[in-house]
């Protein structure tokens, strides 16, 4: 069982304006359900991936369409659904319960290292993200935005992650940060010591959370390299990326053992959901949430899954 962090554990940041602390508080409550560990489901990969992670062999035709991704969140036991602010606009009225994260920034995977160094430039201001919660009254509880470390461009995002994030605390915002090493500089992306410097950063600038791939050593367990990530992070909790999709129980094995051996504060997933049926993501959702937010053992989130085959 992986005992949950009591949620008097939250920290709220001395850049959130007085006015804004309840509304910090209450969304950070919201998006963790009081258990201090968040539970995130990517949808931003409309622009990031294009269309490689919604059609094809192996992902159901469910997939094809973007509402898929609201009705997962919509159905699901989630803490929060990152998408792009127009993706928000054009479906959140039909799903107003859902908890939103705005993600600032997204670039395509057409441009290869090979050819140009990363550069995710804003695409949103956090004023248009707060406009958009208040004439709508949706539940956009958090902003994010993709830095590059090692690209020679990491300058410009590493100021404009900083703005953003004093800009969205103002608002009562969460920020979670997407941090890879990726460049013609970075030799080894899940380089553990580096990835706990990609955490380091993100405590600098001053983010909730942070994203990151987790770390890998040959030879080495990833969970247990993954303490030093954590450690690196201080008050900004870590939260590892799902990667591509994968064998179900696998998958919850590894995010057990990320959060009750490496320290970290839950998960981002994507993939390893919205690939499947709408029935199969919820189902999976619910797992991963059970583990996640609820303490669940492996076995005890697995049951769910066996259930919606039933």
């Amino acid at each position: 069982m992986v005992t949950v962090k009591d949620i008097s554990e939250i920290y709220v940041p001395c850049d959130v304006p007085s006015k804004a602390r309840e509304t910090y508080i209450e969304n950070y409550r919201m998006v963790t359900h009081d258990s201090g560990r968040l539970m995130l489901f990517a949808g931003d990969q409309k622009v990031e991936h294009l269309n490689d992670d919604f059609y094809g062999a192996g992902i159901h035709e469910d997939d094809a369409e973007p509402e898929h991704l609201f009705r997962i969140a919509d159905q699901a036991r989630i803490g929060v659904f990152a998408t792009q602010l127009g993706l928000v606009a054009r479906y959140g009225m039909d799903y107003p319960n859902v908890p939103y994260l705005v993600k600032l920034n997204s670039k395509t995977h057409l441009v290869k290292t090979a050819q140009q160094d990363p550069l995710s430039g804003a695409l949103w201001s956090v004023k248009q993200v707060a406009k958009l919660r208040d004439q709508t009254g949706l539940k956009i509880a958090a902003v994010g935005y993709t830095i590059y470390l090692g690209s020679t461009f990491e300058a410009q995002m590493l100021r404009e992650a900083a703005q953003a994030i004093f800009e969205a605390h103002k608002e009562g915002f969460l920020v979670v940060l997407w941090i890879y090493p990726r460049g013609t500089a970075v030799k080894d992306e899940k380089d553990p010591h580096l990835i706990a410097g990609a955490a380091g950063v993100a405590a600098a600038l001053g983010a909730d959370f942070v994203k990151v791939n987790a770390p890998k050593k040959e030879g080495e367990n990833s969970a247990m390299l993954l303490c030093e990530v954590t450690k690196a992070a201080g008050r900004t909790k870590v939260v590892c990326a799902g990667g591509s999709s994968t064998d179900e129980r696998k998958f919850l094995q590894g995010l057990y053992d990320q959060i009750s051996i490496g320290g970290a504060s839950g998960n981002a997933t994507g993939r390893n959901i919205h690939q499947k049926s709408l029935e199969a993501a919820v189902a999976m959702c619910n797992a991963i949430y059970a583990i996640t937010v609820e303490g669940k053992t492996v076995e005890e989130a697995a049951s769910l899954l066996a259930s919606s085959c039933a």
